[in-house]
């Protein structure tokens, strides 16, 4: 089933996602595919960086729980309070110092909603589950980060690329471009 078309509707989807990955989480000290994290880092980052990157562009979430003390209702909260930015103001410009000017949904659909989508796959992998990505997304991500290559790896967002069979599975292909090994598994 193919993600929607629409931001706040692809962000409900993704979110959703994750948000059942974070639920099904029994191990919060799971050691996760990014080298020092656990399962509890992966949601801390997505919690942690996005409320500066919306303020940056004059938008504000509402504070949370901490991830430290309930990462699952961290998590519900941060989801429930962007889905009711988007809807609410979606179509408002955003004009962020380093990311430039767009319209707040597609901000928010191209920096945060696809980060959501690929750290799906770290907390499923650090937790035992699937993570189920939407082939389509995931290859619309593929193909719109390879011709900036050079920018994202200068950024330190993303670690070296780990080789991957051309006719492997496009998430495994998109894990590998971003720094993961696809086969991967937790340690034990």
């Amino acid at each position: 089933m193919a993600l929607p078309e629409s931001p706040a509707e692809r962000h409900r989807a993704v979110a959703g996602a994750f948000g059942d990955r974070v639920a099904a989480t029994r191990d919060w000290e799971a050691p996760a595919p990014v080298a020092g994290w656990t399962a509890r880092d992966v949601v801390d980052h997505l919690v942690g960086w996005f409320p500066g990157f919306l303020a940056a562009g004059g938008f504000g979430l509402p504070p949370g729980p901490a991830v430290a003390d309930d990462p699952v209702a961290a998590w519900q909260h941060q989801a429930g309070a962007v889905q009711e930015l988007l809807e609410a103001r979606g179509e408002e410009p955003f004009t962020h110092p380093r990311a430039g000017t767009h319209r707040l949904a597609d901000a928010v659909d191209r920096f945060y909603t696809a980060d959501v989508f690929m750290h799906t796959w770290d907390l499923a992998r650090a937790t035992g589950q699937q993570p189920g990505l939407d082939e389509d997304f995931a290859t619309a991500l593929l193909e719109g980060m390879r011709p900036i290559e050079e920018l994202l790896r200068s950024s330190g967002q993303y670690g070296d690329a780990v080789p991957v069979a051309p006719d492997a599975p496009v998430a495994d292909r998109l894990m590998g471009f971003i720094g993961r090994d696809p086969a991967w598994a937790p340690p034990g």
